[in-house]
This record gives C-alpha cells, structure tokens and sequence, in this order.
C-alpha cells in the first residue's frame, strides 16, 4: 500500500475543539477563555459536558462529566447552552469543503470528524490543503491524521492536535504505540483494559503478543482476538462514501430532582418510549431490540435489554418493551436519569 510514487492513503480529518468553537465564531469575546457546552449552559442543572474548550481542558474539564464538577474545576468557566442545528450547519459547510476535492472519498463520522479515501505522492502536502481549504471556507481549524488504514489514521490525529498532522503507519507502529496502555487504542475502554491487564497485557506491546486462545476464553472468541489485532494495528483501510445509517435511536432524560416513586418511574419510561416509538416511524425501518438506561444516584449506570419477537414499530409493543426491561432492574436507590433506545436489526446484505 505504501510502496511506489503514488499510494492510497486513509486520512482522519477531526475539526479542533469543534462545538467550541463554533461558540467562539459566532461570540469572537470567547477567545482564549474557559467555554464549556452543555444542557442549557447552567451549571446548578444536571447535565453532562458536550465539549470544552482547550483552556478548559487544562483544568480537567472534558466531555460526559457533570457540568457541576465542571464548575468546581473550572470556576471561570463560561458556560453555554448545546445548540444542535448550528453544529450540524457547521459540519455541513464543513463536510462540503471536504468533497470538493477530486478524487476524494469521503467517509463522514460525526458532526466533526470523517475520513478520506485519497491516492497521492504526498500525504501530508494534501492534507495541508484540506486544513486550508476547511480554514478558508469555515474559519474552523483541524487536525489531520495519516495512517494505510482507519485505525492508524485515527490514533494519528490524537498526535496531531491541535491544527497539525501526523503519520502512523506499519513502520512506526510499535515505536509510537507500543509502550502505551492498552486504552490508546481505538476500541478498549477502561473495563476491557482492567480484564487484559489481570492477564497481563497492559500495554499495546504486550497484547500484540497475546496468546489468542488465552484471550477467547477470557474475552470471547470473537472479541479475544480482535483486541489482539488492535494491538497490531489491523484494521480496514476501505472508505466509504456510503451515507451513515442509524443503529439506533434513543431519547433520554436527566431529573434535576431524583425519581423515588415507581410511579413516577413508570410514566417516565412510558414516555421515553413513546417518543422513541416516534423516532423509529420517523427513521421508517422496525426496531428489533429495545433498551432501558437508568443512572442511579450519585452516578452509577447500568443498561439492560430484551430482543423483540419480531422487529416491529408499533408503539404499543415497544412501550411493553421497555417497561419489561425496567422490571429487570431493581429500584431501590434515587434515580437521576432514564433512556430508552430501540435497535435497529442489523442489514447483513
């Protein structure tokens, strides 16, 4: 793949503090100070943090905590209510930019991120375009990472932020990678970590050299070796242009006040999977699972689920559903949050 003047290259375009920043254009007083995004920007109301501005990560301000522990760390922080359809217009003129370059597949991720297929003699020369051209067009600034396949090119742009670039590749795989945690790589989070380092695999080295059937019986046999690949660097290099398809849809909702009642959380749940029951006639494909969330006081989440008969999107089942999975839980500590999502079955064609 990376042999001869031109070769096909996976790069990972992720947008620069993105949701911040799209506060800052629109408020340039911002700059350089502590933003946080969350909820409807109140710190005293339960919400979790959308994102942070750098100068508020210096202050251990980051996405999914509280915006309560936000304020404790950060007590000149400037908080700022979520505003969706401004960040998916953002990211629209964005993804644009990124399209208009020929030969170019483009394979979005999210509001601020996505990856581009391109074949080109210098990959970073090219990826100094597209951060110019993204800049020029959007005034937003991005990191570039540069990798012979997705997963390579998306570690790289953890190295390149902010506004740079950087290059991970088989050659340099093990120099950049192998003396960290297994948490670097993209797919093991903390509790996956804790189970491969009873096994001894702490760091990325030491899991590329894990016995495989040691981690199919620890971790399945599926999973197990997967993680094993990870640790390689193996992944898929195809992009796709293809338009991204929900697995899922979900509402969910965080009580200022805890729930206590099983009433109370009972018409909650209903509620939830009504509007959800509304989303999946919206999306125009039946659910095939249903799923209930439910965080208790202080903040300890737990999810549990059921696999429906047969797909369906009435409502009526789906509300059966989900208050057939919040039986499977046991309420007895304050509640301060509660979801419900519907799966969509899986398109194996």
């Amino acid at each position: 793949m990376l042999d001869g003047p031109m070769a096909a290259w996976v790069l990972h375009v992720d947008l620069d503090q993105f949701i911040a920043a799209v506060e800052i254009l629109r408020d340039p007083s911002l700059a350089g100070k502590p933003v946080v995004v969350g909820g409807r920007g109140d710190p005293t109301e339960r919400a979790v943090v959308a994102t942070a501005s750098y100068e508020a990560r210096e202050f251990g301000v980051h996405s999914g905590i509280p915006l309560r522990l936000a304020a404790r760390r950060c007590p000149a922080a400037v908080f700022l209510p979520s505003d969706p359809p401004a960040y998916e217009e953002a990211s629209a003129r964005v993804m644009a930019v990124l399209r208009s370059f020929d030969g170019v597949v483009v394979e979005v991720l999210g509001w601020d991120e996505a990856f581009l297929g391109v074949t080109v003699d210098d990959p970073f020369e090219f990826a100094r375009s597209v951060q110019d051209a993204v800049l020029a067009s959007t005034r937003l600034s991005s990191s570039v990472g540069i990798g012979d396949n997705k997963l390579r090119a998306k570690l790289a742009t953890g190295f390149a932020k902010p506004a740079g670039m950087y290059q991970l590749t088989r050659f340099n795989w093990f120099a950049v990678m192998g003396d960290r945690p297994t948490t670097a790589l993209w797919g093991i989070g903390t509790k996956t970590a804790r189970k491969l380092a009873e096994l001894g695999y702490a760091t990325v080295a030491e899991l590329a050299r894990a016995d495989p059937d040691v981690l199919a019986s620890r971790l399945g046999p599926r999973m197990g070796p997967w993680y094993r690949g990870l640790a390689r660097g193996a992944g898929s290099a195809d992009v796709t242009s293809t338009p991204y398809v929900a697995k899922s849809r979900s509402r969910e909702t965080t009580f200022q006040s805890d729930l206590t009642a099983a009433a109370e959380i009972t018409a909650e749940v209903v509620e939830l999977a009504r509007r959800v029951a509304a989303d999946v006639v919206e999306e125009g494909r039946p659910a095939a699972r249903v799923a209930v969330k439910v965080r208790f006081a202080p903040f300890f989440t737990h999810t549990r689920s059921m696999t429906l008969p047969a797909p369906t999107a009435d409502a009526s089942l789906l509300e059966k559903a989900a208050l057939a999975v919040l039986a499977k839980f046991r309420l007895d500590r304050p509640i301060r949050l509660l979801g419900v999502r519907a799966e969509f079955p899986e398109d194996r064609t």
